[in-house]
């Protein structure tokens, strides 16, 4: 109950006072390219639900029809707006809409998409899809540079099966059996710290 009271305060206060910097954000958008403002993506929810997430486009329109859901480095399907939105994580801004809803949380394990998450082993994917997922957890602070790390890999697929998504999961199972409201606190401080030094 405190950890929803806090959501909903965190996102109407977030998207109130953020209002003008979000429709500054959308007004580049749509002078910078053809599409949609927000970029609509089925995720996996808690114990399993679907959800369609809410991020700030920052690709073509036409870009899954180019190229792999994993997107890395400099990717070309990226527009120019997307580059800076990506770089300084302004895309995941509208999330907040999402934590008011209900479908996400300020806190907890990054919502993926259904075909990664048909990978995790049984037993973590249960735990993990216990909670709500965030819009920051402990994996996103470490690994908050994720995209340059797979873009130096020769097979970025490969290495994010195989080595980003298992930590990434070691780090929300553990998310999940040691959180608290304190805990919370900390990793929003501690984003918000990450996102002032880029």
């Amino acid at each position: 109950m405190a950890k929803r009271l806090l959501d909903l305060l965190g996102a109407g206060l977030g998207l109130l006072l953020l209002s003008p910097l979000l429709l500054g954000i959308a007004l580049w958008i749509k002078l910078d390219s053809r599409g949609p403002v927000f970029f609509r993506q089925e995720r996996v929810g808690r114990f399993g639900a679907l959800f369609r997430i809410h991020k700030f486009r920052t690709m073509r329109v036409d870009a899954p029809s180019l190229g792999p859901q994993l997107t890395v480095g400099a990717d070309p399907r990226i527009t120019r707006a997307g580059h800076f939105l990506r770089r300084h994580k302004l895309d995941e801004l509208p999330q907040l809409i999402d934590v008011a809803a209900g479908t996400m949380s300020l806190v907890g394990p990054r919502p993926e998409v259904p075909r990664y998450v048909a990978m995790y082993p049984a037993a973590l994917r249960d735990k993990v899809l216990s909670v709500r997922p965030g819009i920051t957890d402990p994996a996103s602070i470490e690994y908050r540079d994720e995209s340059a790390l797979l873009a130096a890999a020769s097979d970025p697929e490969r290495v994010y099966v195989e080595q980003v998504m298992p930590a990434k999961l070691r780090f929300a199972a553990a998310y999940v059996e040691q959180r608290s409201m304190a805990g919370d606190l900390r990793l929003i401080g501690a984003t918000l710290r990450a996102l002032c030094v880029r």
